[in-house]
């Protein structure tokens, strides 16, 4: 069996929880999760796309973050629910390198996304006025366009140089997807170097986003300060206060990830923080959203007031029928 481990391309995949004693009940606990944040974030695209109320900048790049988040849930959880109830927990070499390129693309894409959207409230607060100029469609489009370029070349440049390492001995990965620094481990030649350098990669793309975060929100503290409406203030913090969960969220968990030496880490706390931001993260985003923001949650009743009505009219029109 070793033998055949050893000269196999695939690897296996531990899981979140190694020898877990009652597997069913995690799968119904992680499928539960990932039920609930395809549907979210599902419902949160479609609710843009239809309430014209919503045809705004803000809901424009909302929308964006809703789809980067449904893809990067698909990448890794559906394996993981596969492996709960199955003895083989192999993935082969090129679905491991896909999903590396995949996880790397999406959370740099949001990294950027969430940067992006820190400047779109900048603008909405500070130049209200020119928000229609400064936030055209055009720029959307860019910004947009750029996210997914931007974490794209992350993927691009890690994926090849973390595949091209040569892998002996065990093949087992002591995670439930493949992230680089777990399958680094499996390296039979020291990848100290490329860490270092792949550190410092991660270091230099959080602090792309995190700047225009920062500067863009100090200048939405000066301005709600200088504010002489309490009402103007209220609805400036209610503008900002969902994006701000969710950078809190994320970015916690990135810094960790990313930032943190390697003394700080270990297997199971790497786990615990991946599963963090690859399985909750996406499910808490839209609830956040729909739940903190009113014209969200006015669409979300104008569409179910539209399908009451639709039933009500169908109902009638079958009476009148018989």
């Amino acid at each position: 069996m070793e033998m055949v481990l050893q000269n196999s391309t695939d690897f296996i995949l531990l899981g979140l929880i190694t020898h877990p004693t009652f597997p069913g009940f995690i799968f119904a606990v992680v499928f539960s999760i990932f039920l609930v944040a395809v549907i979210a974030n599902m419902v949160m695209i479609l609710l843009i796309h239809t309430d014209s109320h919503l045809h705004t900048p803000m809901y424009f790049l909302l929308s964006q973050l809703s789809i980067m988040d449904t893809v990067y849930i698909c990448i890794t959880v559906p394996k993981m629910l596969q492996d709960l109830l199955s003895k083989e927990k192999t993935i082969s070499f090129l679905g491991c390198a896909l999903q590396i390129f995949l996880y790397l693309t999406l959370i740099g894409g949001e990294f950027f996304l969430l940067g992006l959207m820190a400047y779109d409230r900048y603008v909405a607060v500070c130049n209200p006025l020119r928000y229609p100029l400064l936030m055209n469609r055009r720029i959307c489009l860019f910004m947009v366009v750029g996210s997914w370029v931007g974490g794209s070349l992350d993927g691009f440049m890690l994926t090849p140089f973390t595949m091209s390492f040569p892998y002996c001995g065990s093949r087992e990965i002591n995670h439930f997807f493949c992230e680089i620094p777990a399958v680094l481990k499996l390296s039979c030649i020291d990848t100290s170097l490329y860490q270092t350098l792949m550190y410092a990669c991660c270091v230099l793309m959080l602090l792309i986003p995190i700047s225009i975060i920062s500067v863009s929100y100090t200048h939405i503290l000066l301005t709600v300060h200088r504010m002489n409406s309490a009402e103007g203030r209220r609805k400036a913090f209610a503008t900002c206060s969902s994006h701000i969960m969710v950078v809190i969220i994320f970015y916690g968990a990135a810094f960790y990830t990313n930032v943190l030496p390697q003394s700080y880490h270990t297997p199971e706390k790497d786990k615990v923080v991946s599963a963090f931001y690859t399985i909750l993260t996406p499910m808490l985003n839209p609830l956040i959203y729909s739940l903190r923001n009113k014209d969200v949650a006015t669409a979300l009743r104008r569409i179910q007031g539209r399908c009451t009505y639709s039933q009500k009219v169908r109902a009638a029109d079958v009476s009148k029928k018989y």
